[in-house]
């Protein structure tokens, strides 16, 4: 799955005309970089590839998130829907610019569910943020059609589906703004990195201003640059940017080995009936990172994935064994007010209902998903070996069950 699987002569190349210059911050010292300006060849780069007319790189995906919200004027008291499941890095961008997250149920497609979406709209909501988790999409069309029903902003939080595409457009870039990261387990990755993406001048502007203490960049040098609006310190590094340049050239290898490992690992999975698959809007625009998929109960789910894992095979499960990055149900720092000290009382106020919020449609979805992540340097023979393990550890657990009913 992430690009740090295929490191190698393009990465170092780029990064040595960095470093023999010395010049690793993507701004100004024009005459010393001797022509190298990675960061902005690779928002070029972004642009060209996700066909969005505008890019701004960031120090990381949970900064573009940040910076995608300021410039879109969400803060202090609005309401952004975003979903059960996700990663902690989105609710923590909606809390750091005042905003209120109001998390809501995912259906079997693994991201927002829209009824849910519907019944969560009140007079403050101003944004929705669907999450396209594990390289698949939400349905946007439906998503799109009720932020034009109620005059809201669609934010895009893309961080882990680089590569996807819906209906012929890549993720990212279909709502008012889309973000990706790019750190170090992600499709592209720059070690540590992100970027807002855009059609948006006006957004696009704040964004560049928001990343670089408010610069607006106009000026003959740093110095001679105006502060229109506050901003901070979210820039990216030329050495960041640089491994990002030479991932993004690789970025069609990589979707075509992770659709030829998922396909033949999905297609062993079929043998067995007991196994469904995660729905997703635009099958075609799948970028196949991750295989999600469900058995029946959650009791034979756990009884898969600790089979799979006496065997050595990797078997990811959102749901239990600890897991607080991803799902709702051990964001314990999330639900208690002994961390709520330094946020606002809107935001206290709405955080501590996540307490008692009824999440049992998302448990009964999550409790029952496996995602496997779909690996780069996978031979055909491996993808076969890894297959047959999971199809007999699973068949193993079906007929334990059937002989303890």
């Amino acid at each position: 799955m992430p690009g740090f699987e295929f490191f190698g002569d393009e990465e170092r190349k780029e990064l040595n005309d960095v470093l023999e210059t010395g010049i690793l911050m993507r701004y100004g010292f024009d005459g010393p970089r001797k022509g190298h300006w990675k960061a902005k060849e690779l928002e070029t780069a972004i642009t060209e590839t996700f066909g969005c007319t505008y890019a701004q790189l960031t120090s990381s995906g949970t900064a573009a998130l940040t910076t995608a919200m300021n410039a879109l004027n969400i803060g202090y008291g609005d309401e952004v829907i975003m979903p059960s499941f996700t990663f902690v890095a989105s609710f923590e961008a909606v809390l750091s610019v005042g905003a209120v997250p109001v998390l809501v149920d995912v259906d079997e497609s693994l991201t927002l569910n829209p009824d849910a979406v519907r019944k969560a709209i009140t007079s403050k909501t101003k944004c929705l943020m669907p999450v396209h988790m594990c390289g698949s999409m939400a349905d946007l069309d439906a998503l799109k059609a009720i932020c034009k029903e109620h005059d809201l902003i669609l934010l895009e939080d893309a961080c882990q589906s680089i590569g996807g595409t819906y209906k012929g457009k890549a993720l990212g870039t279909i709502g008012d703004a889309g973000t990706f990261s790019f750190d170090f387990v992600k499709t592209i990755t720059c070690g540590e990195g992100g970027v807002v993406m855009t059609n948006n001048k006006d957004v696009y502007t704040k964004c560049d201003g928001y990343t670089d203490h408010g610069h607006d960049h106009l000026g003959v040098d740093r110095g001679a640059d105006l502060h229109p609006f506050i901003g901070y310190n979210y820039r990216i590094s030329e050495l960041h940017a640089a491994v990002g340049l030479a991932q993004i050239r690789k970025l069609p290898k990589f979707l075509e080995i992770q659709k030829k490992n998922h396909t033949q690992l999905k297609n062993m999975l079929q043998q067995v009936t007991e196994v469904s698959f995660r729905v997703i809007p635009d099958e075609s625009g799948d970028s196949r990172t991750f295989l999600s998929w469900f058995l029946p109960t959650e009791e034979l789910t756990r009884a898969a994935v600790a089979e799979m894992k006496a065997q050595g095979i990797l078997a990811g499960n959102f749901y239990w064994f600890d897991n607080n990055w991803h799902y709702i149900r051990k964001w314990d720092h999330l639900k208690n007010s002994t961390a709520l000290n330094r946020l606002n009382p809107l935001q206290e106020e709405a955080l501590l209902k996540l307490r008692t919020t009824d999440f049992s449609v998302s448990d009964a979805i999550m409790s029952r998903c496996i995602s496997t992540a779909i690996g780069l340097t996978w031979t055909e023979e491996q993808t076969k070996e890894k297959g047959e393990k999971m199809v007999a550890a699973i068949k193993k657990v079906l007929s334990a069950a059937v002989v303890g009913a």
